[in-house]
């Protein structure tokens, strides 16, 4: 007995001398990445020293830190669609509106460290769209020529693949191609288009989330330049210019322009008049 009696107090101090356990904040992944219209759970989990009914609170950081839930009910856009279960929320249909950093807070009054807090972050994968392409319909032989292929909306961003006649283009092996093509960009540029480059036209855009999409064909014609048709052209526009040469000179030569400057001259001043001109030769008074 007189054993048991002296561990008492060593117990007590021992109890009183521990050190306490502030609030701690975890989360199982600081990172979460979700498929466009799925739900997303955002893990958040607590220990608290004595405070068992603490204040559980979710932000959203963005320009302003907006509430996401507090004081027991959600706000906002996630009113109708969230659900929270001890302090992990789970968002149903995330959209892209819904990506970003987001903070769960844990306030505990009664602990000695009574806030405590952990991040996630938000990452919402938006399938590909049906790609923008420019595709011009002909060029002549020798000109360079781009193909575009776009989209904006995917997450992450698409990479492409050009086909001609339904066949992939593979990536030039040479750096003396005639062809170079850039997956990232999404264009395919002829440095000198041939007659062989002539065919149907297509890209497809891929980021590994749901279905990959392709622009609708187009056909593209590659023509040698028409050289008749240019000697043609330059043999009329200078048989323009020495018909218009001549005939302007003939004009000067006969005066034309200069008769017709006299006429316009709207400064024109008549020649005085000899006093002689005006004096009556008989008087018209009676």
């Amino acid at each position: 007995m007189e054993g048991t009696s002296l561990c008492l107090p060593i117990v007590v101090l021992l109890m009183q001398c521990s050190p306490s356990v502030p609030v701690t904040v975890t989360t199982d992944k600081h990172k979460v990445e979700v498929n466009e219209f799925s739900d997303a759970v955002l893990s958040c989990t607590f220990r608290t020293e004595k405070d068992q009914n603490p204040r559980i609170e979710w932000k959203k950081k963005g320009k302003d830190v907006s509430f996401v839930y507090f004081d027991g009910h959600f706000k906002g856009p996630f009113e109708d669609r969230a659900t929270i279960d001890g302090a992990t929320v789970t968002l149903r249909r995330a959209t892209q509106e819904d990506a970003g950093e987001y903070r769960c807070e844990i306030s505990a009054p009664l602990d000695t460290v009574n806030l405590g807090e952990t991040n996630v972050t938000l990452k919402v994968l938006v399938p590909p769209h049906i790609p923008s392409c420019d595709i011009p319909s002909g060029a002549v032989t020798g000109s360079v020529v781009q193909l575009r292929c776009q989209d904006q909306q995917s997450i992450p961003p698409a990479t492409y693949t050009w086909f001609k006649d339904n066949a992939a283009i593979s990536q030039p092996r040479s750096a003396n191609a005639t062809y170079q093509m850039n997956s990232h960009t999404g264009v395919l540029e002829f440095r000198a288009v041939a007659k062989e480059d002539t065919g149907r036209y297509s890209c497809l855009a891929s980021n590994g989330v749901g279905r990959p999409q392709s622009c609708e064909g187009k056909h593209m014609t590659i023509e040698d330049v028409n050289v008749s048709a240019v000697v043609a052209a330059v043999v009329g526009v200078c048989l323009v210019v020495v018909v218009c040469g001549c005939g302007g000179y003939l004009l000067h030569r006969n005066g034309f322009f200069s008769r017709h400057r006299g006429r316009s001259n709207v400064n024109y001043v008549p020649p005085p008049q000899d006093p002689q001109d005006f004096k009556h030769t008989q008087s018209f008074m009676l």
